[in-house]
């Protein structure tokens, strides 16, 4: 499905409401698994979560997570340690190229029995779950935040729990920090001292239901919204908890620097335009620590004919897509002056082509929703658009009452 965009809309007044995070349904989800007496409200309708709950259910045979590289990697770990349960995890052909090697590789520490069906290092993998007593495990810092998360989110269900140690510069610490909070709030005693994180076993917790927040990733697209409209534009967004588990919250200070103003009341965000932005500014941000929503940053200052300098962005090399060629590509498209590393990104202020121009999504819900917002300065066409589904199904609906038309 591919869907065209348009708006002569510069003045926006709206209210949305937005799923639960996917991040954090995701992490609920799995200690549900482990703990049945848990309750989960405001669960996430994406793909993902819909993926992860299907394969949560399976004690032996195939797991299909698609495209779901959350599932992916939480799911190893949980299987790894299910004793009795006997499982391939496979996934789509690009899930079969993104590496898994160094949560395989730490869980063998922990004794998993874990085996490679195709290529090393990579899925599918045959997984034969089992008792784990081991207790001590390294692994490097700077890798995805997923890998570390999923160890911890198994550990209070392991004879001696889990002392995780991690090598060098820890990189997506909230996404960390998230997992151990839903552990501490579910009764787990976990402590986190330089690079040596612990968690202790419990066997059992009482009835806990455990509340969602909505996602915070999501929100970007409508801060991106908010910086490109008329000062006085107010969007405001539900559920949201001004003291956010999820790193992304940090949306609030960098669209600062966008002109966009964050107030809450309750569980509402207002966002506001409050100010026109000099072209002469420059947007230098380090998202190492925030990753998902380098897309939705650099497109907001295209957008703007802001010159922009991004870090931080190594782990966008192995997400859906490579994110960063695929920004580079789909940008150049609308004639930026664009360039990109390993792990940085540097845009040129640049005239906007006027012209309609079609967006390639690579399978990744990420690229279609961070493009969407340009379609207030012009026509453009985000080609496979139902991606979006795999974090925010009702995405497109969002957009549509906001006055951006969307044409299938």
């Amino acid at each position: 499905m591919n869907l065209l965009l348009s708006s002569n809309q510069h003045n926006i007044h709206q209210h949305i409401t937005i799923t639960g995070s996917k991040s954090e349904s995701n992490r609920a989800l799995l200690l549900q698994a482990l703990y049945p007496t848990i309750s989960i409200e405001n669960l996430s309708n994406s793909d993902d979560s819909q993926v992860m709950q299907k394969g949560l259910q399976v004690h032996n045979g195939t797991v299909d997570i698609h495209h779901a590289g959350t599932a992916m990697r939480f799911l190893t770990a949980f299987f790894a340690t299910q004793e009795g349960r006997d499982v391939v995890l496979t996934g789509s052909q690009r899930m079969t190229e993104r590496p898994i090697k160094i949560l395989v590789d730490a869980l063998g520490q922990l004794g998993a029995d874990i085996t490679y069906e195709k290529n090393e290092g990579y899925p599918p993998l045959k997984i034969k779950g089992k008792k784990i007593t081991k207790h001590q495990v390294s692994l490097a810092a700077n890798v995805s935040s997923q890998y570390i998360s999923a160890l911890l989110l198994v550990a209070p269900t392991l004879e001696n729990g889990l002392e995780l140690t991690l090598e060098g510069k820890i990189t997506s610490v909230p996404y960390i920090k998230m997992t151990l909070a839903l552990l501490e709030e579910i009764g787990v005693s976990t402590s986190f001292n330089g690079n040596v994180i612990s968690v202790n076993p419990l066997a059992k917790i009482s009835e806990k239901t455990l509340v969602v927040e909505s996602d915070w990733s999501s929100a970007s697209y409508f801060y991106s919204i908010a910086s490109l409209v008329e000062v006085g534009s107010e969007i405001s967004i539900a559920s949201y908890k001004a003291t956010s588990l999820q790193g992304d919250s940090v949306l609030q200070e960098i669209y600062k620097q966008f002109g966009v103003e964050t107030s809450f009341n309750k569980n509402v965000v207002k966002l506001k335009k409050v100010k026109e932005i000099p072209q002469e500014t420059v947007i230098n941000i380090d998202l190492a620590n925030a990753p998902d929503i380098a897309q939705t940053i650099a497109v907001s200052c295209f957008g703007l004919g802001l010159k922009c300098e991004l870090s931080g962005l190594h782990t966008l090399k192995i997400k859906e897509t490579d994110r960063l060629e695929a920004l580079k590509t789909e940008l150049t498209k609308l004639g930026a002056n664009i360039s990109v590393t390993n792990k940085e990104l540097f845009l040129e202020p640049s005239e906007i082509i006027k012209e309609k121009i079609a967006i390639d999504t690579y399978n990744d819900h990420r690229m279609a929703m961070a493009f969407a917002p340009l379609a207030l300065r012009v026509p453009i066409v985000i080609n496979d658009a139902e991606v979006v589904s795999k974090s925010y199904p009702d995405f497109w609906k969002d957009m549509e009452s906001l006055k951006i038309k969307v044409q299938g």
